[in-house]
């Protein structure tokens, strides 16, 4: 370290998460699923909950650990038609550490093969199942970032680096719940040396800088690494919950709307629902309910469905609680989008 390195804490340069967007997605959807459709968002719900409360206990520790680095959470990297998405990246001043963080229920044990399996109570009876191994995920993503890392390398400086690129870059597997008991009894040293659980990270980084022959990065070598990784993640377009807005939700919705018009066209004039599509109000709505869905880059049906927008221009709310009583629009939707309704529809009253 440098007689002029000032850097004593840890520094966040990123802390947000894809997951709690996909959260805010699956709570929405969930106001207007049913039946088993209602089922399988609530059991995605509970998943994406646990991971982001496992991640959230990880950046606890890294956050109070009083050890110089860079924290990265939630990277997503993509090289030639590759993609790796990253729980954490943390530079320290001797190496990079990759983290996947894991809160899983039950107890885990590592076999001397390697192969990870969950023990989990259900009543009286415990079932045991195998799990995909967190090791070969990690791997995966140190992979990526060999590829990353080598060509931005000059070519006589990249055999060194194969070289002493395990000794420089290394993969935990963090187990986030406190609860489950971790047997690795049998498990080959070298994977052993890899997963530890949320409360033993710390020591473990410290060991490893212990032990590490690398020379210290001063504060700026360790920015500009942190800032490489940073630079080069990009948005996950992935969307976990396409599967229940087209296949599902959009039949759902679509169903409603031609049993509304239906409705419409037998008790009232073909003209009264024109008229209200060619209202202010109407169009007003429409064009915030088509910037909003490509802002979060979603289907706008997504944001409120047109039985909903016709049912906000007949009979305007003036509150969020009696937003609240149009169908579909629970806690999560008024929350999220009930200001700027009211916001619009106050436009367009006052005109």
């Amino acid at each position: 370290m440098g007689i002029f390195d000032k850097l004593r804490e840890p520094v966040i340069l990123k802390e947000d998460s894809e997951a709690k967007k996909q959260l805010e997605q699956l709570n929405l959807l969930l106001q207007e699923a049913k039946g088993d459709v209602k089922t399988q968002i609530e059991q995605d719900i509970k998943n994406v909950q646990c991971g982001i409360y496992g991640e959230e206990s990880l950046m606890f520790e890294l956050k109070n650990c009083h050890i110089p680095m860079y924290i990265l959470h939630d990277l997503f990297f993509e090289k030639n038609g590759l993609t790796t998405q990253i729980d954490y990246l943390v530079v320290t001043r001797k190496m990079v550490v990759i983290m996947e963080c894991k809160n899983l229920y039950g107890d885990i044990a590592i076999d001397n093969q390697g192969n990870f399996t969950r023990k989990i109570q259900i009543g009286n009876r415990y079932i045991k199942k195998g799990i995909y191994s967190p090791v070969t995920q990690n791997q995966r993503h140190l992979d990526l970032i060999h590829e990353m890392r080598r060509e931005a390398k000059p070519s006589l400086l990249r055999s060194s680096f194969d070289k002493h690129f395990d000794e420089f870059y290394k993969s935990i597997i963090v187990l986030a719940n406190p609860n489950s008991i971790l047997d690795m009894r049998f498990a080959p040293k070298d994977i052993k040396e890899k997963v530890v659980k949320v409360d033993g990270l710390i020591s473990y980084i410290k060991v490893l800088q212990n032990i590490s022959t690398a020379s210290s990065m001063s504060d700026k070598e360790m920015k500009e690494l942190a800032d490489f990784f940073l630079e080069r993640n990009v948005v996950n377009k992935k969307d976990y919950t396409e599967k229940y807005k087209k296949s599902i939700l959009e039949s759902v919705y679509e169903k409603n709307e031609a049993e509304e018009t239906k409705e419409l066209c037998i008790s009232a004039p073909v003209e009264s629902a024109a008229k209200i599509e060619d209202t202010p109000l109407y169009k007003a709505l429409k064009d915030y309910r088509l910037k909003k869905s490509r802002e979060e880059g979603v289907k706008p049906y997504v944001v409120y469905n047109n039985s909903q927008l016709e049912e906000i221009v007949k009979s305007p709310p003036e509150t969020l609680e009696a937003m609240k009583r149009i169908n579909g629009f629970g806690e999560v939707r008024c929350s999220k989008y009930g200001e700027d309704i009211l916001k619009v529809i106050s436009e367009y009253q006052n005109k």
